[in-house]
């Protein structure tokens, strides 16, 4: 009896981005998502003008490094997966969109362009998971004063699906090749606020498999 072939999986290199789009507000629940909008509200940032909307940020922010230096101690990290539309097909990632809550309250745009975009350094071929694509589960924990502590938690069917985000930026069936997008994240366990360390995973418990990121978080003095 011939074996079923392995998962494929690829590295990721940062440097095959030249587009990097962070899509937000991309929740199917409208109740969970109003839920994340009063959090962000809470802490002065305006309602968007759609949802789901589409930011572009500089390419060169998608990082694999496993620490960035942000500007004083107002940013927190988002797990998010990522969709990677590469040479050879589309490929899924797990990444963090790590951003400046005091830029946020200015503008969203503006803040989106504040910190680094880490990313895992694997990915795994879109249509392998499609088949069983909502029963992936995305987890961050987050660590504060030493304390590791769960952050967020929760299927990938909170979020819109990879195709109609894909239709809903570009109009049609496909991301350009070169193109990252970072596709919306989970209400957090308690209170958005900043870390020492950050954690995001992408479970497929189908396969049995896991992608995982972890990076450290240096705080840059503000000086005004």
């Amino acid at each position: 009896m011939e074996e079923a072939p392995l998962p494929e999986e690829r590295s990721v290199d940062p440097r095959e981005i030249e587009r990097l789009v962070i899509a937000g507000w991309t929740g199917r629940n409208v109740e969970a998502l109003e839920k994340h909008i009063r959090e962000l509200e809470a802490l002065g940032v305006k309602r968007p003008k759609s949802t789901p909307i589409f930011y572009r940020v500089a390419a060169g922010l998608l990082t694999s490094a496993r620490a960035i230096e942000v500007l004083g101690e107002h940013s927190s990290g988002e797990v998010e997966f990522v969709l990677l539309a590469l040479s050879d097909g589309l490929w899924v990632a797990v990444g963090s969109d790590h951003t400046d809550r005091k830029a946020e309250a200015i503008g969203v745009s503006l803040s989106k362009q504040m910190c680094a975009k880490p990313i895992g350094s694997k990915a795994w071929r879109y249509h392998e998971i499609l088949p069983h694509w909502e029963r992936l589960v995305l987890r961050a924990y987050a660590k504060r004063n030493g304390q590791r502590a769960l952050y967020q938690e929760g299927s990938v069917a909170n979020m819109r699906t990879p195709d109609d985000l894909i239709v809903r930026y570009t109009g049609a069936g496909s991301l350009p090749i070169g193109t990252a997008m970072f596709c919306g994240t989970l209400a957090v366990h308690g209170e958005i606020g900043p870390a020492e360390r950050f954690e995001v995973e992408l479970e497929d418990p189908v396969l049995g498999r896991k992608l995982s990121h972890a990076y450290d978080i240096t705080t840059l003095p503000d000086e005004g």
